[in-house]
């Protein structure tokens, strides 16, 4: 978790200070306030109580404000850390092999740079704190009282273990089991709003938007339900410090009631008031354990991300394709074989390849600007010439104000054939030598895909014939003939 987070020691170390002064004068506050009472009840001089006076005033206020500017330096750690988490893994992304994202859906992706971030950024000021601040204190109070009274120390001690450490362990262990499930369900239901956000109109056009929707409600209250679960076993954890603080104060008062004849009633105060201000730290430490696990979990997702799955370790890597000036090929399999991840690899070897992804971005602009992203020196008549070999001739002609037509949402603004031939139409005014298309006829009726496909495979067709073409297809029209690579389970069966 640290060599994700980075977080700044210095600052780390004096949130820490800050909240064990702040608890710390919570702390000497009962002492003083309790040697206060019971001096007053013996009704001595005015001036007798004016330093505890002053001195309890001055702890009071010393508490919040000393309290607050903890707050602010733990969340500035924490956030500074989670910022530079998220920079970090778009640096490993980045750098990593392209099946390392493409593996992943792009719900299960936010959710591990959102939600896993924040979660692991959360460690620092729910979890790591808390358990510096319960430590010391602890061991203050406990020193404190064992001046007073060894027995009553060792009782504080053993109840403060219970609080401290017993309690949180029950609770981590509680949320360990639960937290994997819930993050399954989450990751489940982001997946679903995903997909209905992003082909909401072909969903709908299936009418099967509503399913879609009432599938990502579904998961939502899956994972309610498993939360529930994890908290019923947690009750146990929750109940344990409130236990101990009663077991802590008889066994205080039984101290007291032994030793009275031989102490002061000032003593015997503070003796059975001190340990009620030692317990505020340890009350956090249930809530601290289950952040560490949810955290630690977290680290884990996040690690992922730029580690090969099993599943990738086991499948031999993907090779660039062997291609020569104007070759055409098919690249051919079923969903899962590997057919994107051959073409990054070839994109990534081959510094004259482009890549042109299945689902890449429409921009919220001009249809223009949409174009231009390919290639930022093509003039207008290129740019219609582009449009109208893909077969949005008509469509450009009907747009009010035709290139410069804005998009508004982007892909929302155009059907999902009219996006698979909005980036067709970038790959044909494109520079690059060699042209990578991966399922470019998705979505588009079977006639018109039979169409493309066979212009995109056929030289002199829609790309000049000096030019290389690959295309990622799950099949072939069947009377076309061209140089085919066949995946299954990741392995070539055929070459022609």
């Amino acid at each position: 978790m640290l060599e994700l987070l980075r977080p700044r020691l210095a600052r780390l170390a004096l949130a820490a200070t800050l909240g064990v002064l702040a608890l710390g004068s919570a702390l000497a506050l009962a002492a003083i306030a309790a040697w206060l009472i019971t001096r007053a009840w013996q009704m001595p001089p005015v001036l007798d109580l004016t330093i505890a006076v002053v001195a309890v005033r001055a702890l009071g206020i010393s508490r919040g404000v000393l309290g607050y500017c903890q707050r602010l330096t733990a969340h500035d750690v924490a956030l500074r850390s989670a910022a530079q988490t998220r920079e970090l893994l778009y640096r490993r992304l980045a750098a990593a092999p392209a099946d390392t994202a493409m593996r992943l859906s792009s719900g299960n992706l936010v959710a591990r740079i959102g939600d896993s971030v924040d979660e692991l950024a959360d460690v620092l000021v729910r979890a790591m704190l808390p358990i510096t601040v319960a430590v010391v204190l602890s061991l203050a109070a406990v020193a404190a009282i064992a001046v007073i009274s060894p027995a009553a120390a060792v009782v504080l001690a053993l109840c403060l273990a219970v609080a401290g450490v017993v309690a949180p362990w029950l609770a981590s262990r509680a949320a360990a089991a639960a937290e994997e499930v819930a993050v399954q369900h989450h990751s489940d239901r982001d997946n679903a709003v995903m997909l209905a956000l992003e082909h909401a109109p072909e969903l709908r056009v299936g009418s099967r938007l509503d399913d879609v929707i009432a599938e990502a409600e579904r998961r939502h209250c899956d994972w309610g339900v498993a939360a529930d679960a994890a908290a019923r076993p947690g009750a146990l954890a929750a109940a344990a410090p409130t236990a101990a603080i009663g077991v802590s104060v008889l066994g205080a008062v039984a101290t007291a009631l032994s030793i009275a004849s031989t102490v002061s009633p000032m003593t015997l105060a503070i003796m059975m008031l001190l340990p009620l201000s030692a317990f505020e730290a340890t009350n956090a430490l249930p809530a601290a354990a289950v952040q560490l696990t949810r955290s630690r979990i977290a680290a884990r997702r996040l690690r992922e991300l730029s580690q090969p799955s099993e599943t990738m370790r086991s499948r031999p890597p993907a090779s660039p394709i062997d291609l020569t000036r104007g070759d055409r090929l098919a690249v051919t399999g079923p969903s899962g074989s590997g057919k994107t991840t051959l073409l990054m690899a070839t994109a990534e070897s081959d510094p004259a390849a482009l890549f042109f992804a299945e689902d890449a971005h429409l921009f919220a602009t001009t249809v223009r600007d949409n174009l231009l992203v390919a290639r930022g020196d093509a003039d207008d008549e290129l740019l219609r010439n582009a449009l109208r070999r893909v077969g949005l001739g008509e469509w450009l002609d009907s747009l009010p104000d035709e290139l410069s037509t804005i998009l508004d949402g982007g892909a929302a603004a155009v059907s999902a054939g009219q996006r698979r031939r909005l980036l067709l139409a970038r790959a044909l005014i494109c520079g690059g030598r060699t042209i990578l298309l991966d399922e470019p006829t998705e979505h588009l009726d079977a006639d018109s895909g039979r169409q493309i496909l066979t212009e995109l495979l056929t030289p002199g067709g829609l790309f000049p014939p000096d030019r290389t073409v690959v295309v990622a297809t799950h099949h072939l029209p069947d009377q076309l003939r061209c140089p085919t690579l066949d995946l299954t389970n990741g392995e070539v069966i055929s070459a022609a």
